[in-house]
């Protein structure tokens, strides 16, 4: 199902947008994580649903009811969201992070 796709906040749009100025490494992971938004807006549900049980508290303050991940380049994550209204669906992305800190922030 297509998806609109939206940052979570805008701190996470900015520091998004700064990685395509940024360090070699900072640019191919924006161009790493414009493939992934293309796959999620074309399917939504193309991510793995992580089950409520395990979401970080560190979201609570988001509001979500659903979490979903992505795995992309190098073993990064990216976490978002699915919200809609039946017809319209909207992807909010939370954040990318590397393995380790993936691993951390969800008690692995």
């Amino acid at each position: 199902m297509k998806a609109a796709l939206f940052f979570i906040d805008e701190q996470t749009r900015q520091a998004f947008s700064g990685l395509n100025s940024g360090k070699a490494e900072e640019k191919e992971l924006f161009r790493e994580l414009k493939t992934a938004f293309d796959a999620i807006a074309l399917d939504a549900f193309c991510g793995i649903q992580v089950p409520k049980r395990l979401t970080p508290k560190s979201y609570s303050h988001y509001g979500i009811d659903n979490l979903w991940k992505y795995n992309f380049h190098k073993s990064w994550r990216l976490m978002y969201t699915v919200a809609g209204d039946g017809e319209n669906v909207i992807a909010l992305i939370i954040e990318w992070l590397p393995h380790k800190e993936y691993e951390r922030r969800f008690g692995y």
